[in-house]
């Protein structure tokens, strides 16, 4: 075929290297397909049986006890091999049985092998038994949306990620009506068990499916899922349960690959700050664990930022015997100034770059936002409660909310006891720029949770420290490091005595790698006025081009280039710990919908230990319920994990945050974690936080424990 002649695109398109570039399935994808992740020791036997545990401990809330009768005596369950069992617990193991399972909430990769390792051990057990995928979330339970699940349909999505198989949906099971309906449709398939795979509140509604079907019969298991890693589950003496939900390694080290470019990026180029949001609204899990990938210049954890003290605030207080309740906890405008200073500092060794790392959710941990959000919240639950339409629906424009507001603060001051929102606050909220306010009173979620995701969070902050960075330039104090050499190069090139004019125009002229202007010299005009004061220019004579050179290149110009990672890591195909893990996880639930569990949590204990350590569990998720605020009003819910700020893995953040902020002469530290591979052994075995946090629980924190590992200990953490 030459270039002169008509393609044949039909001839073209069947020819084999045209097909094998454009076929779907990848080499990668193929591998993948094939893989068979590894059984735990007590999967391997022909049996399982479950061993009530009296190791764990747990303070039962009492609503929970009320409200979930059935199950708040559950206890943690260990999963233990046989490999014979008695006539009658072989027939009821192997019995045929009818699964019904369901994705709930966004996707986390390793789903689709929870189903896989469910799927293989009930046709182990059974080759007649029936897995049924419930389409679309809990709205395929509540509308009979099912497919029965088979070999070759599961066989191809084995190990990929996202939830594409059945998909997923946000949809809740929490009213009456659609508890009946749940209740029809599992009475109308026959199913003998319900596996519902989500996060804090999908196990929540697991507890309450469990509770209401107790009678019918129908077993309902738990599965922890959700990328942001704030499922962890300890008892009240801090015993870990599970170490962590699937998804959150994958996902950290997407992001943490990206970033890492951005990284390579940034002091490639030179010239650009990469403000890098990423998921985690309510906690900092994920930030953290990809400030261990990257070594990122900064990285804020929110937890650390709830915890800040402001020490010159309280000494002042002190000195003149009075409380400062303003020096506890983190303020938006003092975060901007600690932004600021690393930004400055990186400057005046001649880095005018760098990465920032920023949890979606960091305002939350902002005290003058959180009051906000709560006050707001409240107002707008209250209004929705009140009023036959809702808040968004009567005041659909940023300024009939404000009126709103406004009038609210009116009647504070007519009506003392109404303290919801009062005049100061009304000012207060007036402050904040338009796009803020509109961002504090958007929407909130199906659970009455403040959408942090969609609140430019970069924005809000980087606003702040663009204006400050403004304020130090004018002030003279934010200012690009010269290096000595590159100075002494330039002037001596134009035919100009370097040491002549050093001590004019640096501050620390003869001392150091890098040289800065000093503050007085703002400006061309005030250069000049610098050197005719100096003796060294006469009054209207042009500045030598070579010392004009040298003030230009020092006067900093701050550009950011913003990203958000979330959606990309959700859909990334699972890291090998995270197929393995799911794999084991849907063995797991098997294992405790034929022993007869419900109300269960499957979980898996060990993670941060040696493959062949790891402890398949049942957790009793009533037990782990308590009271808390949704959309107004007090609801039992499975509580969130945050970081803890005395675990090992933040301490070890905390301390290397100077050194990777590298405000020095010199290479950044930054670090390459490598993409996820499958094929290939991975970068490590497991999330960085788990190993670091396994260190206090074995003693092994550095040779000699400090402070901060020894309280770890004390509570019991891995």
């Amino acid at each position: 075929m030459t270039g002169t002649e008509p393609l044949n695109l039909e001839e073209l398109l069947k020819h084999p290297v045209v097909e094998k570039a454009t076929d779907n399935p990848s080499a990668e994808l193929l591998a993948r397909r094939s893989y068979i992740p590894p059984a735990c020791d007590v999967f391997t036997k022909r049996f399982t049986a479950l061993k009530d545990s009296r190791a764990f401990r747990f303070e039962v809330d009492n609503e929970a006890r009320q409200q979930l009768p059935h199950i708040i005596d559950n206890k943690v369950q260990m999963i233990e091999g046989r490999d014979a069992a008695d006539e009658s617990s072989a027939a009821s193991y192997c019995k045929a049985r009818r699964i019904g399972i369901v994705f709930s909430g966004g996707p986390a990769p390793g789903g689709h092998n929870v189903i896989a390792g469910l799927y293989d051990a009930a046709k182990k057990a059974n080759p007649d038994s029936e897995i049924y995928g419930f389409l679309v979330g809990p709205d395929g339970i509540i509308e009979n949306e099912a497919i029965a699940l088979t070999d070759e349909f599961i066989s191809a999505y084995r190990n990929l990620g996202g939830f594409t198989m059945i998909k997923t949906g946000r949809t809740k099971i929490d009213s009456p009506e659609k508890m009946a309906l749940a209740r029809e449709t599992c009475k109308k398939l026959n199913l003998d068990a319900l596996v519902i795979v989500g996060g804090d509140d999908s196990n929540t509604n697991a507890a309450f499916l469990a509770q209401e079907m107790y009678r019918d019969g129908v077993q309902v298991i738990g599965v922890p899922k959700t990328i942001d890693g704030d499922i962890q589950v300890r008892d009240a003496d801090g015993k870990v349960l599970c170490a962590m939900s699937f998804g959150f390694h994958t996902a950290a080290r997407a992001f943490a690959g990206s970033i890492s470019n951005l990284c390579t990026d940034s002091s490639s180029d030179v010239k650009y700050w990469h403000i890098c949001k990423v998921m985690g609204r309510v906690a900092s899990h994920l930030a953290l664990e990809v400030a261990l990938q990257t070594h990122a210049n900064m990285t804020l954890i929110g937890e650390d930022l709830a915890d800040y003290v402001d020490q010159k605030r309280l000494a002042k207080a002190q000195e003149e015997n009075s409380i400062d309740y303003h020096a506890y906890g983190m303020t938006l405008r003092h975060l901007s100034r600690v932004i600021c200073d690393g930004i400055v500092r990186r400057a005046a060794v001649g880095k005018n770059y760098g990465v920032i790392v920023i949890p979606e959710g960091v305002l939350e941990f902002i005290n003058e936002i959180q009051v906000f959000i709560i006050k707001l919240n409240a107002i707008i639950a209250e209004y929705n409660q009140t009023h036959d339409n809702d808040f968004h629906t009567d005041f659909p424009l940023l300024e009939d909310k404000l009126e709103y507001l406004r009038r609210l603060a009116r009647r504070s001051g007519e009506d003392k006891s109404f303290t919801i929102w009062n005049m100061r606050d009304d000012g207060l909220f007036d402050d904040i720029p338009s796009f803020f306010q509109e961002g504090l009173l958007m929407e909130r979620d199906s659970h009455g949770n403040f959408p942090f995701s969609q609140v430019e969070t970069d924005k809000v902050i980087m606003g702040l420290v663009q204006d400050y960075l403004n304020i130090l330039k004018e002030k003279g104090e934010y200012k690009i490091g010269i290096a000595q050499a590159y100075y002494r190069k330039t002037l001596e090139k134009a035919g100009l005595d370097p040491e002549r004019y050093g001590p004019v125009l640096f501050a620390n002229y003869g001392g150091r790698d890098y040289l800065l202007v000093k503050p007085a010299i703002i400006s061309v005009k005030t250069l000049r006025q610098a050197l005719e004061t100096a003796g060294l220019l006469e009054e209207n004579a042009k500045i030598p081009a070579a010392i004009e050179k040298i003030y230009k290149k020092s006067v900093p110009s701050f550009k950011t280039q913003i990203h958000f990672y979330g959606y990309d890591g959700r859909g990334n195909d699972p890291t090998r710990f995270d197929c393995t893990y799911t794999y084991n996880l849907g063995l797991a639930v098997f294992s405790l919908v034929a022993n007869g569990a419900t109300g269960q949590m499957a979980a898996i204990r060990n993670l941060e230990k040696d493959f062949s350590e790891w402890q398949p569990i049942g957790i009793p998720i009533a037990p782990l319920m308590h009271l808390e605020e949704r959309k107004g009003r007090l609801t039992l819910v499975l509580e969130k994990s945050i970081v803890d700020v005395n675990s090992v893995a933040f301490q070890v953040v905390k301390s290397l945050r100077e050194k990777w902020l590298a405000a020095t002469p010199g290479e950044d530290s930054y670090r390459r974690p490598g993409p996820i591979r499958f094929t290939g052994k991975s970068v490590e075995e497991r999330p960085i936080t788990l190993e670091l946090n396994a260190l206090a629980a074995r003693g092994q924190s550095g040779g000699r424990r400090g402070p901060a590992a020894s309280k770890i200990r004390s509570r019991g953490q891995p």
